[in-house]
């Protein structure tokens, strides 16, 4: 639903450790451009990480399956609940904005601090027709449509979110005066680790779609097999998941390893293919057309609407949707298990983590590239003329190709991340997919 009123809402700056930055102004109105350029102003100059929250009315229509719920009783729930109550004390605007008790709030991380968490996590999106610009209204991000023409207004003094004990132990009351920033480490560690995995289970519904409908196309039952074991890793990853999520323990008993074990079997076999087919890629002559049957054999059915090809590219995209999921929980039991600063430790984690499944779909797309750039050859044959079959099916073919380059990024630009996160009155809260800012 589009919502074209101008609404004032309340934005918050949050730091994820005690840190001081130039004066910043409380109380007074600012546009969507002045919030991003005073983003971008504490990402340089601050030297912990700060991000926004932004609190607007909750659209009238939202697809709450597209996220992942939490009930009141878990710790993100709980944070943001706390801090809520105690912005308010402060803040007239804050209880004006929070009094339904039903909003949604948009937690902004920098680009500076987006990058740790890997390249492939956030993709930047690019509207049609319009390129190298990006979306700048407030978007419902289950809709894709503007939910708000906001004016901002920073709330200075609030207090800290969160208790001390667990990923909370830095949690701290900041000082008035807008010059040191309420401390809610455990408050953004929980949102950007739920966010950025609702984002891959995101990545791993669409795969999993695709594969569904190229292998009832297939029937090959090698590939049914990998699909399944893959799939059936998920059950493992949501426990642990909600497990993390409510700062508890991993134990043997989840499966957790047995499911890593299928995925990291998954990206072995993802690794072996993606050298055949820079192998394959390298031998073609340079600047000369390519027989279509001469590209099958190192791409089986590239140029069909289904093909072996295909297949293996989104049983790749399966198993590092479903690698970056465990990855973010290797990285938040990281961080819950150093209370010290508990937000450093997580994007250390998962940066490192991260590398190889950022390299993998990187090195994917530059195949997808490199592949929709070749020019499809005539068959070599003694006849002069070639019946209309044969050439619709050249032409259908390199269309086929050619598409294969779009929508593909191989050196994805840095981008502001957004987590949005509805919540109910009763507390309970529902975290969508992180996108780009």
């Amino acid at each position: 639903m589009t919502d074209d009123r101008k609404t004032t809402v309340p934005v918050w700056t949050l730091a994820t450790a005690d840190v001081r930055v130039p004066g910043l102004t409380a109380g007074e109105s600012m546009t969507a451009e002045r919030l991003t350029e005073l983003r971008g102003v504490l990402a340089v100059l601050a030297d912990e990480p700060i991000v926004t929250l932004e609190a607007h009315p909750l659209p009238a229509k939202i697809d709450r399956a597209k996220g992942l719920p939490l009930d009141a009783a878990s710790p993100l729930a709980q944070h943001l609940s706390q801090f809520i109550t105690q912005s308010t004390r402060s803040s007239l605007t804050a209880a004006r904005a929070t009094a339904s008790g039903e909003n949604l709030y948009r937690i902004v991380v920098p680009a500076k601090v987006a990058a740790q968490l890997g390249q492939g996590t956030i993709r930047l999106m690019e509207p049609k027709g319009a390129a190298g610009h990006v979306f700048g209204d407030i978007v419902n991000t289950t809709t894709g449509r503007i939910a708000a023409k906001a004016s901002l207004v920073p709330v200075g003094g609030a207090a800290a979110a969160g208790t001390v004990g667990g990923a909370g132990a830095t949690a701290g009351a900041a000082a008035a005066g807008g010059t040191v920033l309420t401390v809610a480490a455990p408050l953004v560690l929980m949102a950007v680790a739920v966010g950025v995995s609702a984002h891959a289970d995101h990545k791993r519904q669409q795969a999993i779609e695709h594969i569904t409908e190229l292998l009832e196309q297939l029937q090959q039952d090698k590939l049914d097999d990998e699909h399944s074991a893959l799939n059936g890793s998920r059950a493992a990853i949501d426990k642990a998941t909600a497990i993390l999520l409510d700062e508890g323990k991993l134990g043997v008993s989840l499966g957790l390893d047995s499911a890593v074990h299928t995925i990291d079997t998954a990206l072995g076999k993802a690794d072996l293919r993606l050298a055949r087919w820079q192998s394959a890629l390298d031998s073609l002559p340079e600047g000369e057309a390519v027989e279509l049957d001469t590209l099958t054999k190192s791409f089986p059915g590239v140029g069909d609407h289904g093909g072996t090809f295909r297949a293996h590219l989104e049983l790749a995209s399966l198993a590092i949707a479903l690698m970056r999921r465990v990855v973010i929980l290797q990285a938040v039991e990281s961080a819950q298990s150093d209370s010290g600063n508990p937000f450093k430790n997580f994007t250390r984690a998962l940066k490192r983590d991260q590398q190889r499944l950022d390299e993998m779909e990187s090195s994917i797309a530059t195949v997808l590239v490199r592949l929709s750039a070749l020019e499809l050859a005539s068959p070599n044959g003694l006849r002069p003329v070639f019946t209309t079959g044969e050439v619709e099916r050249l032409m259908r073919a390199a269309y086929r190709i050619r598409r294969l380059g779009d929508g593909v990024t191989v050196n994805n630009r840095t981008t502001d991340v957004a987590i949005e996160i509805a919540r109910s009155k009763d507390g309970s809260v529902v975290v969508f997919p992180a996108l780009p800012a």
